[in-house]
């Protein structure tokens, strides 16, 4: 039987109630709450542009209303608006926000699933009648704890499922509550554009426009022989979402575990170069400065890789190619990775004066817990104490930074001398397809 609170709301008795919680502009709104005095002003928070980084990676309510964009570039952003404030990203002061966050939502479920440091889902199906019964109310009270105790705004979607809390988020902005329901999801979500569902990137969009596949709705009515021929099984998983379908559940995450071995499938970092590189010595200096900060995550969450690939761009037409090889063990060593990923760029590339490159990137995936056993060989006293001077390095590093201590390859080139490439990673969500 229903009640008259769940037939406002459309919503039955047994029905999920999931919410997404999204910090809007999330960057520069912490960097207004930690300085009260660029509350108020135009705020982009920006890459280096003397490494050729000067784009915008987030802007606050009040640069947005000069039409500054993310991922412009930062003299358009100051055309824009000459007095725009332009401030470098502060990864670990976001990190504690993210976390502060997360703090207030465990308050109200054990069921928190990140979706990146700005976004989370929450399952109150079985702790809403401790706060009330009633999902807005409690949408209400998170949201004013959030600007209460933050000083930042959220927006929150309510919905059955998580596809649909999240376009809820998104649908109204900034600090806003929509709800989408059994009743009111076709007017919101049908009509919505189709490249306002999850996984529905820029190429997808064009493809289903092609045949007429515009909204949301549109999906969710298209055919299974067109779905198949054209996507495949992602097509069928995509009308899945646009019908509301998708019973995916909140995943409970440990914050003092990290839930890395479910949530993490792979460490990489990438650089675009301060300059074009032509040579060998200067790719090699690259390489080992994000090979140092890849292998440094893995040791601080507990991991080991067992295939390391790296990816890079070409300096004349920006096309990228990417290589990887498999290892024989598993490794957090940063030795193992470096020269494994330089092997493989010495493989592909000529450093003749021909071809610059414009970009690297390192990853280590093919993850297992280094508490998991490993086949002992010959070679393994060799690697223990590789792997024993790194945690020495990382504990001087966390105490008096990253460029505390640096490898001699890492010194030749001098327009990368002071760069904190692992300080200054930015952190992407994590893949809502990672189980």
């Amino acid at each position: 039987m229903r009640g008259a609170a769940d037939i406002e709301t459309g919503r039955a008795m047994d029905e999920r109630i999931i919410m997404h919680v999204d910090m809007n502009t999330f960057y520069a709104s912490v960097e207004q709450a930690e300085h009260p005095e660029l509350r108020g002003k135009p705020v982009v928070v920006a890459g280096k542009e003397e490494l050729r980084h000067g784009i915008v990676l987030t802007k606050s309510q009040e640069a947005k209303a000069y039409g500054i964009k993310t991922a412009e570039a930062l003299w358009e952003a100051r055309a824009k608006c000459p007095g725009l404030v332009v401030l470098p990203p502060d990864y670990p002061l976001y990190k504690k926000y993210s976390a502060l966050a997360r703090d207030i939502y465990y308050q109200y479920t054990d069921l928190v699933e990140p979706f990146g440091l700005d976004e989370n889902w929450l399952d109150l199906t079985g702790s809403i009648h401790l706060h009330g019964g009633q999902p807005r109310v409690v949408a209400e009270e998170i949201s004013e704890r959030i600007r209460a105790e933050l000083g930042v705004t959220v927006s929150i979607g309510i919905s059955w499922n998580k596809i649909f809390a999240k376009l809820g988020s998104d649908f109204e902005k900034p600090d806003a509550i929509t709800e989408i329901t059994r009743e009111n999801y076709q007017d919101i979500v049908w009509n919505s554009p189709v490249g306002e569902l999850l996984y529905v990137g820029h190429a997808t969009e064009r493809k289903l426009a092609a045949y007429n596949v515009r909204t949301i709705g549109d999906l969710a009515h298209a055919s299974d022989a067109y779905l198949k021929r054209r996507f495949g099984t992602i097509g069928l998983m995509l009308r899945t979402f646009a019908r509301g379908e998708d019973a995916t559940p909140v995943k409970a995450y440990d914050p003092a575990r990290k839930d890395v071995e479910r949530t993490v499938k792979s460490y990489g970092n990438g650089l675009t170069a301060p300059h074009d590189i032509f040579t060998a010595s200067d790719a090699k200096a690259l390489i080992y400065l994000l090979s140092e900060s890849v292998a440094q995550r893995l040791r601080e969450d507990g991991m080991r890789a067992r295939t390391i690939a790296i990816g890079v761009r070409d300096g004349e037409d920006l096309t990228s190619y990417t290589r990887q090889t498999k290892l024989p063990y598993a490794t957090a060593a940063t030795r193992d990775v470096a020269r494994t990923a330089w092997t493989l760029v010495l493989a592909n590339e000529r450093f003749d004066g021909t071809r610059p490159i414009r970009g690297l990137h390192v990853r280590a995936t093919d993850l297992v817990a280094a508490s998991e056993p490993e086949q002992l060989s010959l070679f393994e006293s060799k690697r223990d104490i590789a792997l024993r001077l790194d945690f020495t390095i990382d504990e001087l590093r966390r105490r008096f930074g990253n460029l505390c201590i640096q490898r001699g390859a890492e010194l030749v080139d001098e327009a990368l001398l002071g760069v904190d490439i692992k300080g200054e990673n930015t952190v992407h969500p994590v893949g809502y397809l990672h189980s």
